[in-house]
């Protein structure tokens, strides 16, 4: 189900709607640079792949880029997401539960979640500001700095952090 498209009686107005209108939008531009991010780790699994197995060479930056690739994907893509309503759920007990009892545990669980989110959020950006003004790198063969690949990490908790308060705010069942 998606949470944007759908329509209730006591829809947010004024500047709650710009709010939510406002994640919404950036969530999906979000999803757009996860979806290239994702293509960019597969194909370079496939670079990797006949630079090994049809060439018989090594390889020394491809598996670190993919793992850094594909987590970025997954961090900065999970806004839209939790906007789309696209997360695994079980919702047996939610659905056996008249409206208001169900509407309270959606927001409970949405009060926790937002609390996880703010509290990764605030740890990962202290580890992109350590590693950036550390100048750590990954200590592999490839070497590269830290922080760019953790950025996603911070992002993607942040904007995930605010669009749970455009969920909240959207009231939707």
């Amino acid at each position: 189900m998606s949470h944007s498209s759908s329509t209730t009686a006591a829809a947010p107005d004024g500047p709650v709607a710009g709010y939510i209108r406002l994640m919404d939008r950036v969530s999906r531009g979000m999803a757009f640079l996860a979806a290239l991010l994702f293509i960019a780790g597969v194909v370079v699994v496939c670079q990797m792949v006949f630079i090994r197995y049809a060439l018989g060479m090594s390889s020394s930056w491809q598996t670190e880029f993919t793992v850094f690739s594909i987590t970025g994907a997954m961090l900065l893509g999970s806004p839209y997401v939790l906007q789309t309503g696209g997360h695994v759920a079980v919702t047996v007990l939610p659905d056996a539960l008249p409206p208001t009892p169900r509407r309270i545990m959606k927001l409970v669980a949405s009060l926790a979640g937002l609390a996880f989110c703010l509290a990764l959020a605030y740890a990962a950006w202290i580890y992109v500001f350590e590693a950036w003004h550390g100048g750590w790198t990954t200590g592999t063969v490839w070497n590269p700095l830290l922080w760019p690949a953790v950025l996603p990490m911070a992002v993607g908790a942040t904007q995930l952090s605010l669009q749970y308060v455009a969920e909240i705010l959207r009231g939707e069942d």
